[in-house]
């Protein structure tokens, strides 16, 4: 198992008790099975960083988004990871950049459920943290999966909400209500 009720325990203990939220996102066939596929060995979790460096946030693009569309760097603990030592790394792999936790600040459980008419879901789980950025240049290693890296004030965060919710893509509707939530969570100095 990737991330055990002990493991967010520990986590809570760490770095604060985070809000929990709830999500049902219709999703179409295509993007059911692009979704089901990154679940190897059983994954259902992302890990979701909003680093935070000289009171703005460092964010990614992805190769299809469309221009001025970014969000948070998000990525998957291996099996048997520490989970802070994963969360680490991922923020090095798609950000370039090292970064401490500061703060949980939220637990997600989303259910993707299959449009239309279907009857088959993907249960997945979100777990959200503010990091502070220690060192680092930006250049990102994971050029498979990250096309851009940019710092943003989180005032820009509802534009790019808007975008993904005009897209036809309801992963990028979860990410948009991600940001909604997060954003009154979030204590930049």
């Amino acid at each position: 198992m990737f991330v055990t009720p002990e493991t967010i325990k520990q986590m809570e203990e760490r770095f604060g008790a985070p809000r929990h939220a709830e999500f049902h996102i219709p999703i179409l066939t295509k993007e059911f099975e692009r979704i089901k596929s990154s679940q190897k060995e059983g994954r259902r979790h992302d890990v979701t960083l909003y680093i935070v460096k000289d009171r703005k946030i460092a964010v990614i693009a992805k190769p299809f988004y469309p221009p001025g569309m970014y969000r948070a760097p998000s990525g998957g603990l291996n099996p048997g990871e520490d989970f802070v030592e994963g969360a680490r790394r991922e923020a090095l792999e798609e950000t370039g950049c090292e970064i401490e936790l500061e703060r949980f600040l939220l637990t997600t459980h989303v259910d993707f459920v299959e449009l239309p008419g279907r009857e088959r879901k993907i249960e997945w789980n979100s777990y959200v943290f503010q990091a502070r950025y220690v060192s680092g240049d930006f250049n990102f290693t994971d050029t498979h999966e990250i096309r851009e890296v940019r710092l943003a004030e989180l005032s820009e965060f509802e534009k790019y909400s808007q975008i993904m919710r005009d897209m036809p893509i309801g992963g990028l509707h979860y990410r948009a209500a991600l940001h909604d939530t997060v954003k009154e969570l979030l204590v930049i100095e």
